[in-house]
Protein backbone atom coordinates (compact mmCIF):
# COMPACT_ATOMS: atom_id res chain seq x y z
CA UNK A 1 0.00 0.00 0.00
CA UNK A 2 1.52 3.64 -1.15
CA UNK A 3 1.47 6.51 1.20
CA UNK A 4 -1.62 7.93 -0.33
CA UNK A 5 -3.63 4.61 0.15
CA UNK A 6 -2.13 4.68 3.73
CA UNK A 7 -3.66 8.15 4.08
CA UNK A 8 -6.96 7.53 2.90
CA UNK A 9 -7.33 4.30 5.25
CA UNK A 10 -6.17 6.19 8.04
CA UNK A 11 -8.40 9.33 7.25
CA UNK A 12 -11.49 6.57 7.05
CA UNK A 13 -10.11 5.40 10.46
CA UNK A 14 -9.98 8.70 12.32
CA UNK A 15 -13.45 9.88 11.19
CA UNK A 16 -15.08 6.88 12.19
CA UNK A 17 -13.27 7.51 15.96
CA UNK A 18 -14.02 11.65 15.68
CA UNK A 19 -17.75 10.40 15.13
CA UNK A 20 -17.39 7.97 18.30
CA UNK A 21 -15.84 10.65 20.40
CA UNK A 22 -18.31 13.30 19.32
CA UNK A 23 -21.63 10.58 19.62
CA UNK A 24 -22.51 12.39 16.20
CA UNK A 25 -22.96 11.21 12.95
CA UNK A 26 -22.49 12.73 9.64
CA UNK A 27 -20.08 15.43 10.37
CA UNK A 28 -18.88 16.57 7.13
CA UNK A 29 -14.88 15.39 8.09
CA UNK A 30 -12.41 16.69 5.58
CA UNK A 31 -8.62 16.50 5.68
CA UNK A 32 -8.26 20.52 6.37
CA UNK A 33 -11.53 20.33 9.23
CA UNK A 34 -10.19 21.81 12.16
CA UNK A 35 -11.16 20.12 15.76
CA UNK A 36 -11.69 23.05 17.39
CA UNK A 37 -13.54 25.08 14.92
CA UNK A 38 -14.63 23.15 12.78
CA UNK A 39 -15.62 19.95 15.04
CA UNK A 40 -15.68 21.83 18.56
CA UNK A 41 -13.28 19.78 20.27
CA UNK A 42 -12.55 20.13 24.10
CA UNK A 43 -10.06 18.99 25.76
CA UNK A 44 -11.39 16.04 27.34
CA UNK A 45 -12.26 15.11 24.14
CA UNK A 46 -8.33 15.12 22.73
CA UNK A 47 -8.24 12.81 25.43
CA UNK A 48 -10.74 10.22 23.85
CA UNK A 49 -9.43 10.45 20.38
CA UNK A 50 -5.49 10.16 22.12
CA UNK A 51 -6.95 6.72 24.00
CA UNK A 52 -8.78 5.52 20.73
CA UNK A 53 -5.93 6.13 18.63
CA UNK A 54 -3.33 4.16 21.22
CA UNK A 55 -5.98 1.94 21.05
CA UNK A 56 -5.57 0.73 17.30
CA UNK A 57 -1.86 1.75 16.78
CA UNK A 58 0.17 0.82 18.91
CA UNK A 59 2.89 2.50 17.62
CA UNK A 60 1.97 5.83 17.62
CA UNK A 61 2.53 7.86 20.82
CA UNK A 62 -0.50 10.71 20.34
CA UNK A 63 -0.33 11.97 23.16
CA UNK A 64 3.36 12.80 22.94
CA UNK A 65 2.87 14.31 19.98
CA UNK A 66 0.42 17.03 21.42
CA UNK A 67 2.46 17.73 24.46
CA UNK A 68 4.83 18.81 22.03
CA UNK A 69 2.50 21.42 20.28
CA UNK A 70 1.74 24.86 22.26
CA UNK A 71 -1.76 25.94 22.30
CA UNK A 72 -2.13 28.12 19.10
CA UNK A 73 -1.05 24.85 17.52
CA UNK A 74 -3.17 22.59 19.04
CA UNK A 75 -6.03 25.29 18.45
CA UNK A 76 -5.79 25.38 14.98
CA UNK A 77 -5.04 21.53 14.32
CA UNK A 78 -7.05 19.88 11.62
CA UNK A 79 -7.80 15.92 10.86
CA UNK A 80 -5.78 15.80 8.33
CA UNK A 81 -2.37 17.05 10.59
CA UNK A 82 -3.02 14.18 12.24
CA UNK A 83 -3.45 11.57 10.01
CA UNK A 84 -0.04 12.82 8.71
CA UNK A 85 1.74 11.91 11.67
CA UNK A 86 -0.33 8.12 12.09
CA UNK A 87 1.20 7.64 8.73
CA UNK A 88 4.37 8.71 9.42
CA UNK A 89 4.63 6.62 12.70
CA UNK A 90 3.04 3.77 11.12
CA UNK A 91 5.58 3.85 8.30
CA UNK A 92 7.66 0.45 7.90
Amino acid sequence: MNTQERKVEVMNTLIEMVTEVLGEGDLGIEEDTSFRDGLGFESIQFIALAELIQDRYDEVNFAAWLQGKGVPQISTLRVGEVADFVVASTAS
